[in-house]
């Protein structure tokens, strides 16, 4: 996909536009959102996006963002081509432009959320011009993919293509951060999907261990049940209704945190009381989840970012422990052996390219 970059510019909401407000039946929606209010969707998952179909020769984007750290940046797709949006206006309704001087004719734009939990925005709408219509889009596919992940999931540091195999730049703030081209949307794109990345990076499995919202740090056994899943957000931590999204894959890619102790020795994975604890948590979520989704094909895996081979090892016996046709461990060539910094664009593709493939040859069966 060709990369554009457009206008860091923000406004407040043109008088001569036209608004297309969040809860227009026309715009499609990917992700878990909140949608508790309507006319103003919140976005706190990488990844979530919305779409519209339109005609005009302008549009932008209506949103009121809520900053926690890191440079603030939203991606889109017009037509085809994506391209990025910075601003650092917060806590207000602003406009930030994505195209203008379009050819009159149809347009199609997707409007999605680079980072993970630096940020959450509400979506107010998107603003074209005065005598430009919305038309509906095609449906959402029906294969549907859920990931629960870490960085790596939610495409972090993977556009610092300069240090591709090395670590990451240092003091980056996130502009390198870019979910849509993370393995697993890449995957779904590849498969014909929808997918909900429930990913967060720095995130272990259990709560005061990893590196996610320090000092008191927040698991995955406390994150992959919510909606938000950060007590700063307005509302606070709200739980997730799983009747409003079930997979057809689900992707677990979570334990290349789980070593990190703040203030301790590492957590060590060969000592046999912490594996088994550790193990427990970990089927303990899919566990839930299978009952959750009880159609639905469960992969493990960790990525090619350098971590210790016992943690694969240990995925590997919690796959075979539960003994179950539904739940497969997938290991890549170069899972942890690849780079000690986040993978770029080049090994989240390489990724991508592999799990399609091994989800491919399971066939059709795997879909409903």
């Amino acid at each position: 996909m060709q990369k554009i970059i457009v206008s860091k510019g923000y406004e407040k909401m043109a008088e001569n536009k036209k608004l297309i407000t969040a809860d227009n039946s026309f715009l499609t929606y990917m992700g878990r959102i909140d949608f508790s209010d309507k006319t103003r969707p919140e976005f706190y998952y990488a990844g979530s996006n919305v779409k519209m179909t339109f005609t005009g020769t302008s549009v932008s984007a209506v949103i009121k963002n809520h900053k926690y750290f890191n440079i603030q940046e939203l991606g889109f797709v017009m037509d085809g081509k994506e391209g990025k949006v910075t601003f650092d206006k917060n806590d207000e309704d602003i406009t930030l432009d994505i195209a203008c001087d379009l050819e009159k004719g149809t347009h199609t734009v997707t409007l999605f959320k680079r980072q993970d939990a630096s940020h959450y925005f509400e979506f107010v709408g998107f603003e074209i011009d005065p005598d430009g219509e919305v038309f509906e889009n095609p449906p959402l596919p029906a294969r549907k993919i859920e990931c629960y992940g870490d960085s790596v999931s939610a495409g972090a540091v993977c556009e610092a293509v300069d240090f591709v195999a090395s670590c990451d730049p240092e003091d980056h703030q996130g502009v390198y951060d870019n979910a849509w081209h993370s393995y697993a949307m890449i995957t779904a794109r590849n498969l014909g999907a929808q997918i909900h990345n429930i990913a967060q990076g720095g995130i272990a499995i259990f709560d005061n261990t990893g590196y996610y919202h320090a000092p008191n740090y927040i698991g995955m056994e406390s994150v992959y049940n919510k909606l938000c899943y950060f007590p700063e957000g307005a509302k606070g931590v709200t739980p997730w209704d799983f009747e409003n999204y079930t997979p057809d894959v689900v992707l677990f890619a979570v334990g290349q945190n789980d070593p990190h102790n703040e203030g301790h020795e590492d957590f060590d994975i060969t000592d046999p009381d912490y594996r088994a604890k550790w193990k427990n948590a970990y089927k303990s979520i899919i566990l839930d989840l299978r009952s959750k989704y009880p159609n639905a094909t469960f992969v493990l895996l960790l990525t090619v970012l350098c971590h210790g081979e016992e943690w694969d090892k240990a995925v590997d016996e919690i796959a075979n422990e539960l003994n179950d046709e539904k739940i497969t461990h997938f290991m890549f060539t170069r899972t942890g052996k690849a780079t000690p910094g986040h993978p770029r664009l080049p090994e989240q593709y390489e990724m991508a390219e592999e799990l399609t493939a091994y989800l491919s040859n399971m066939g059709d069966k795997i879909w409903s």
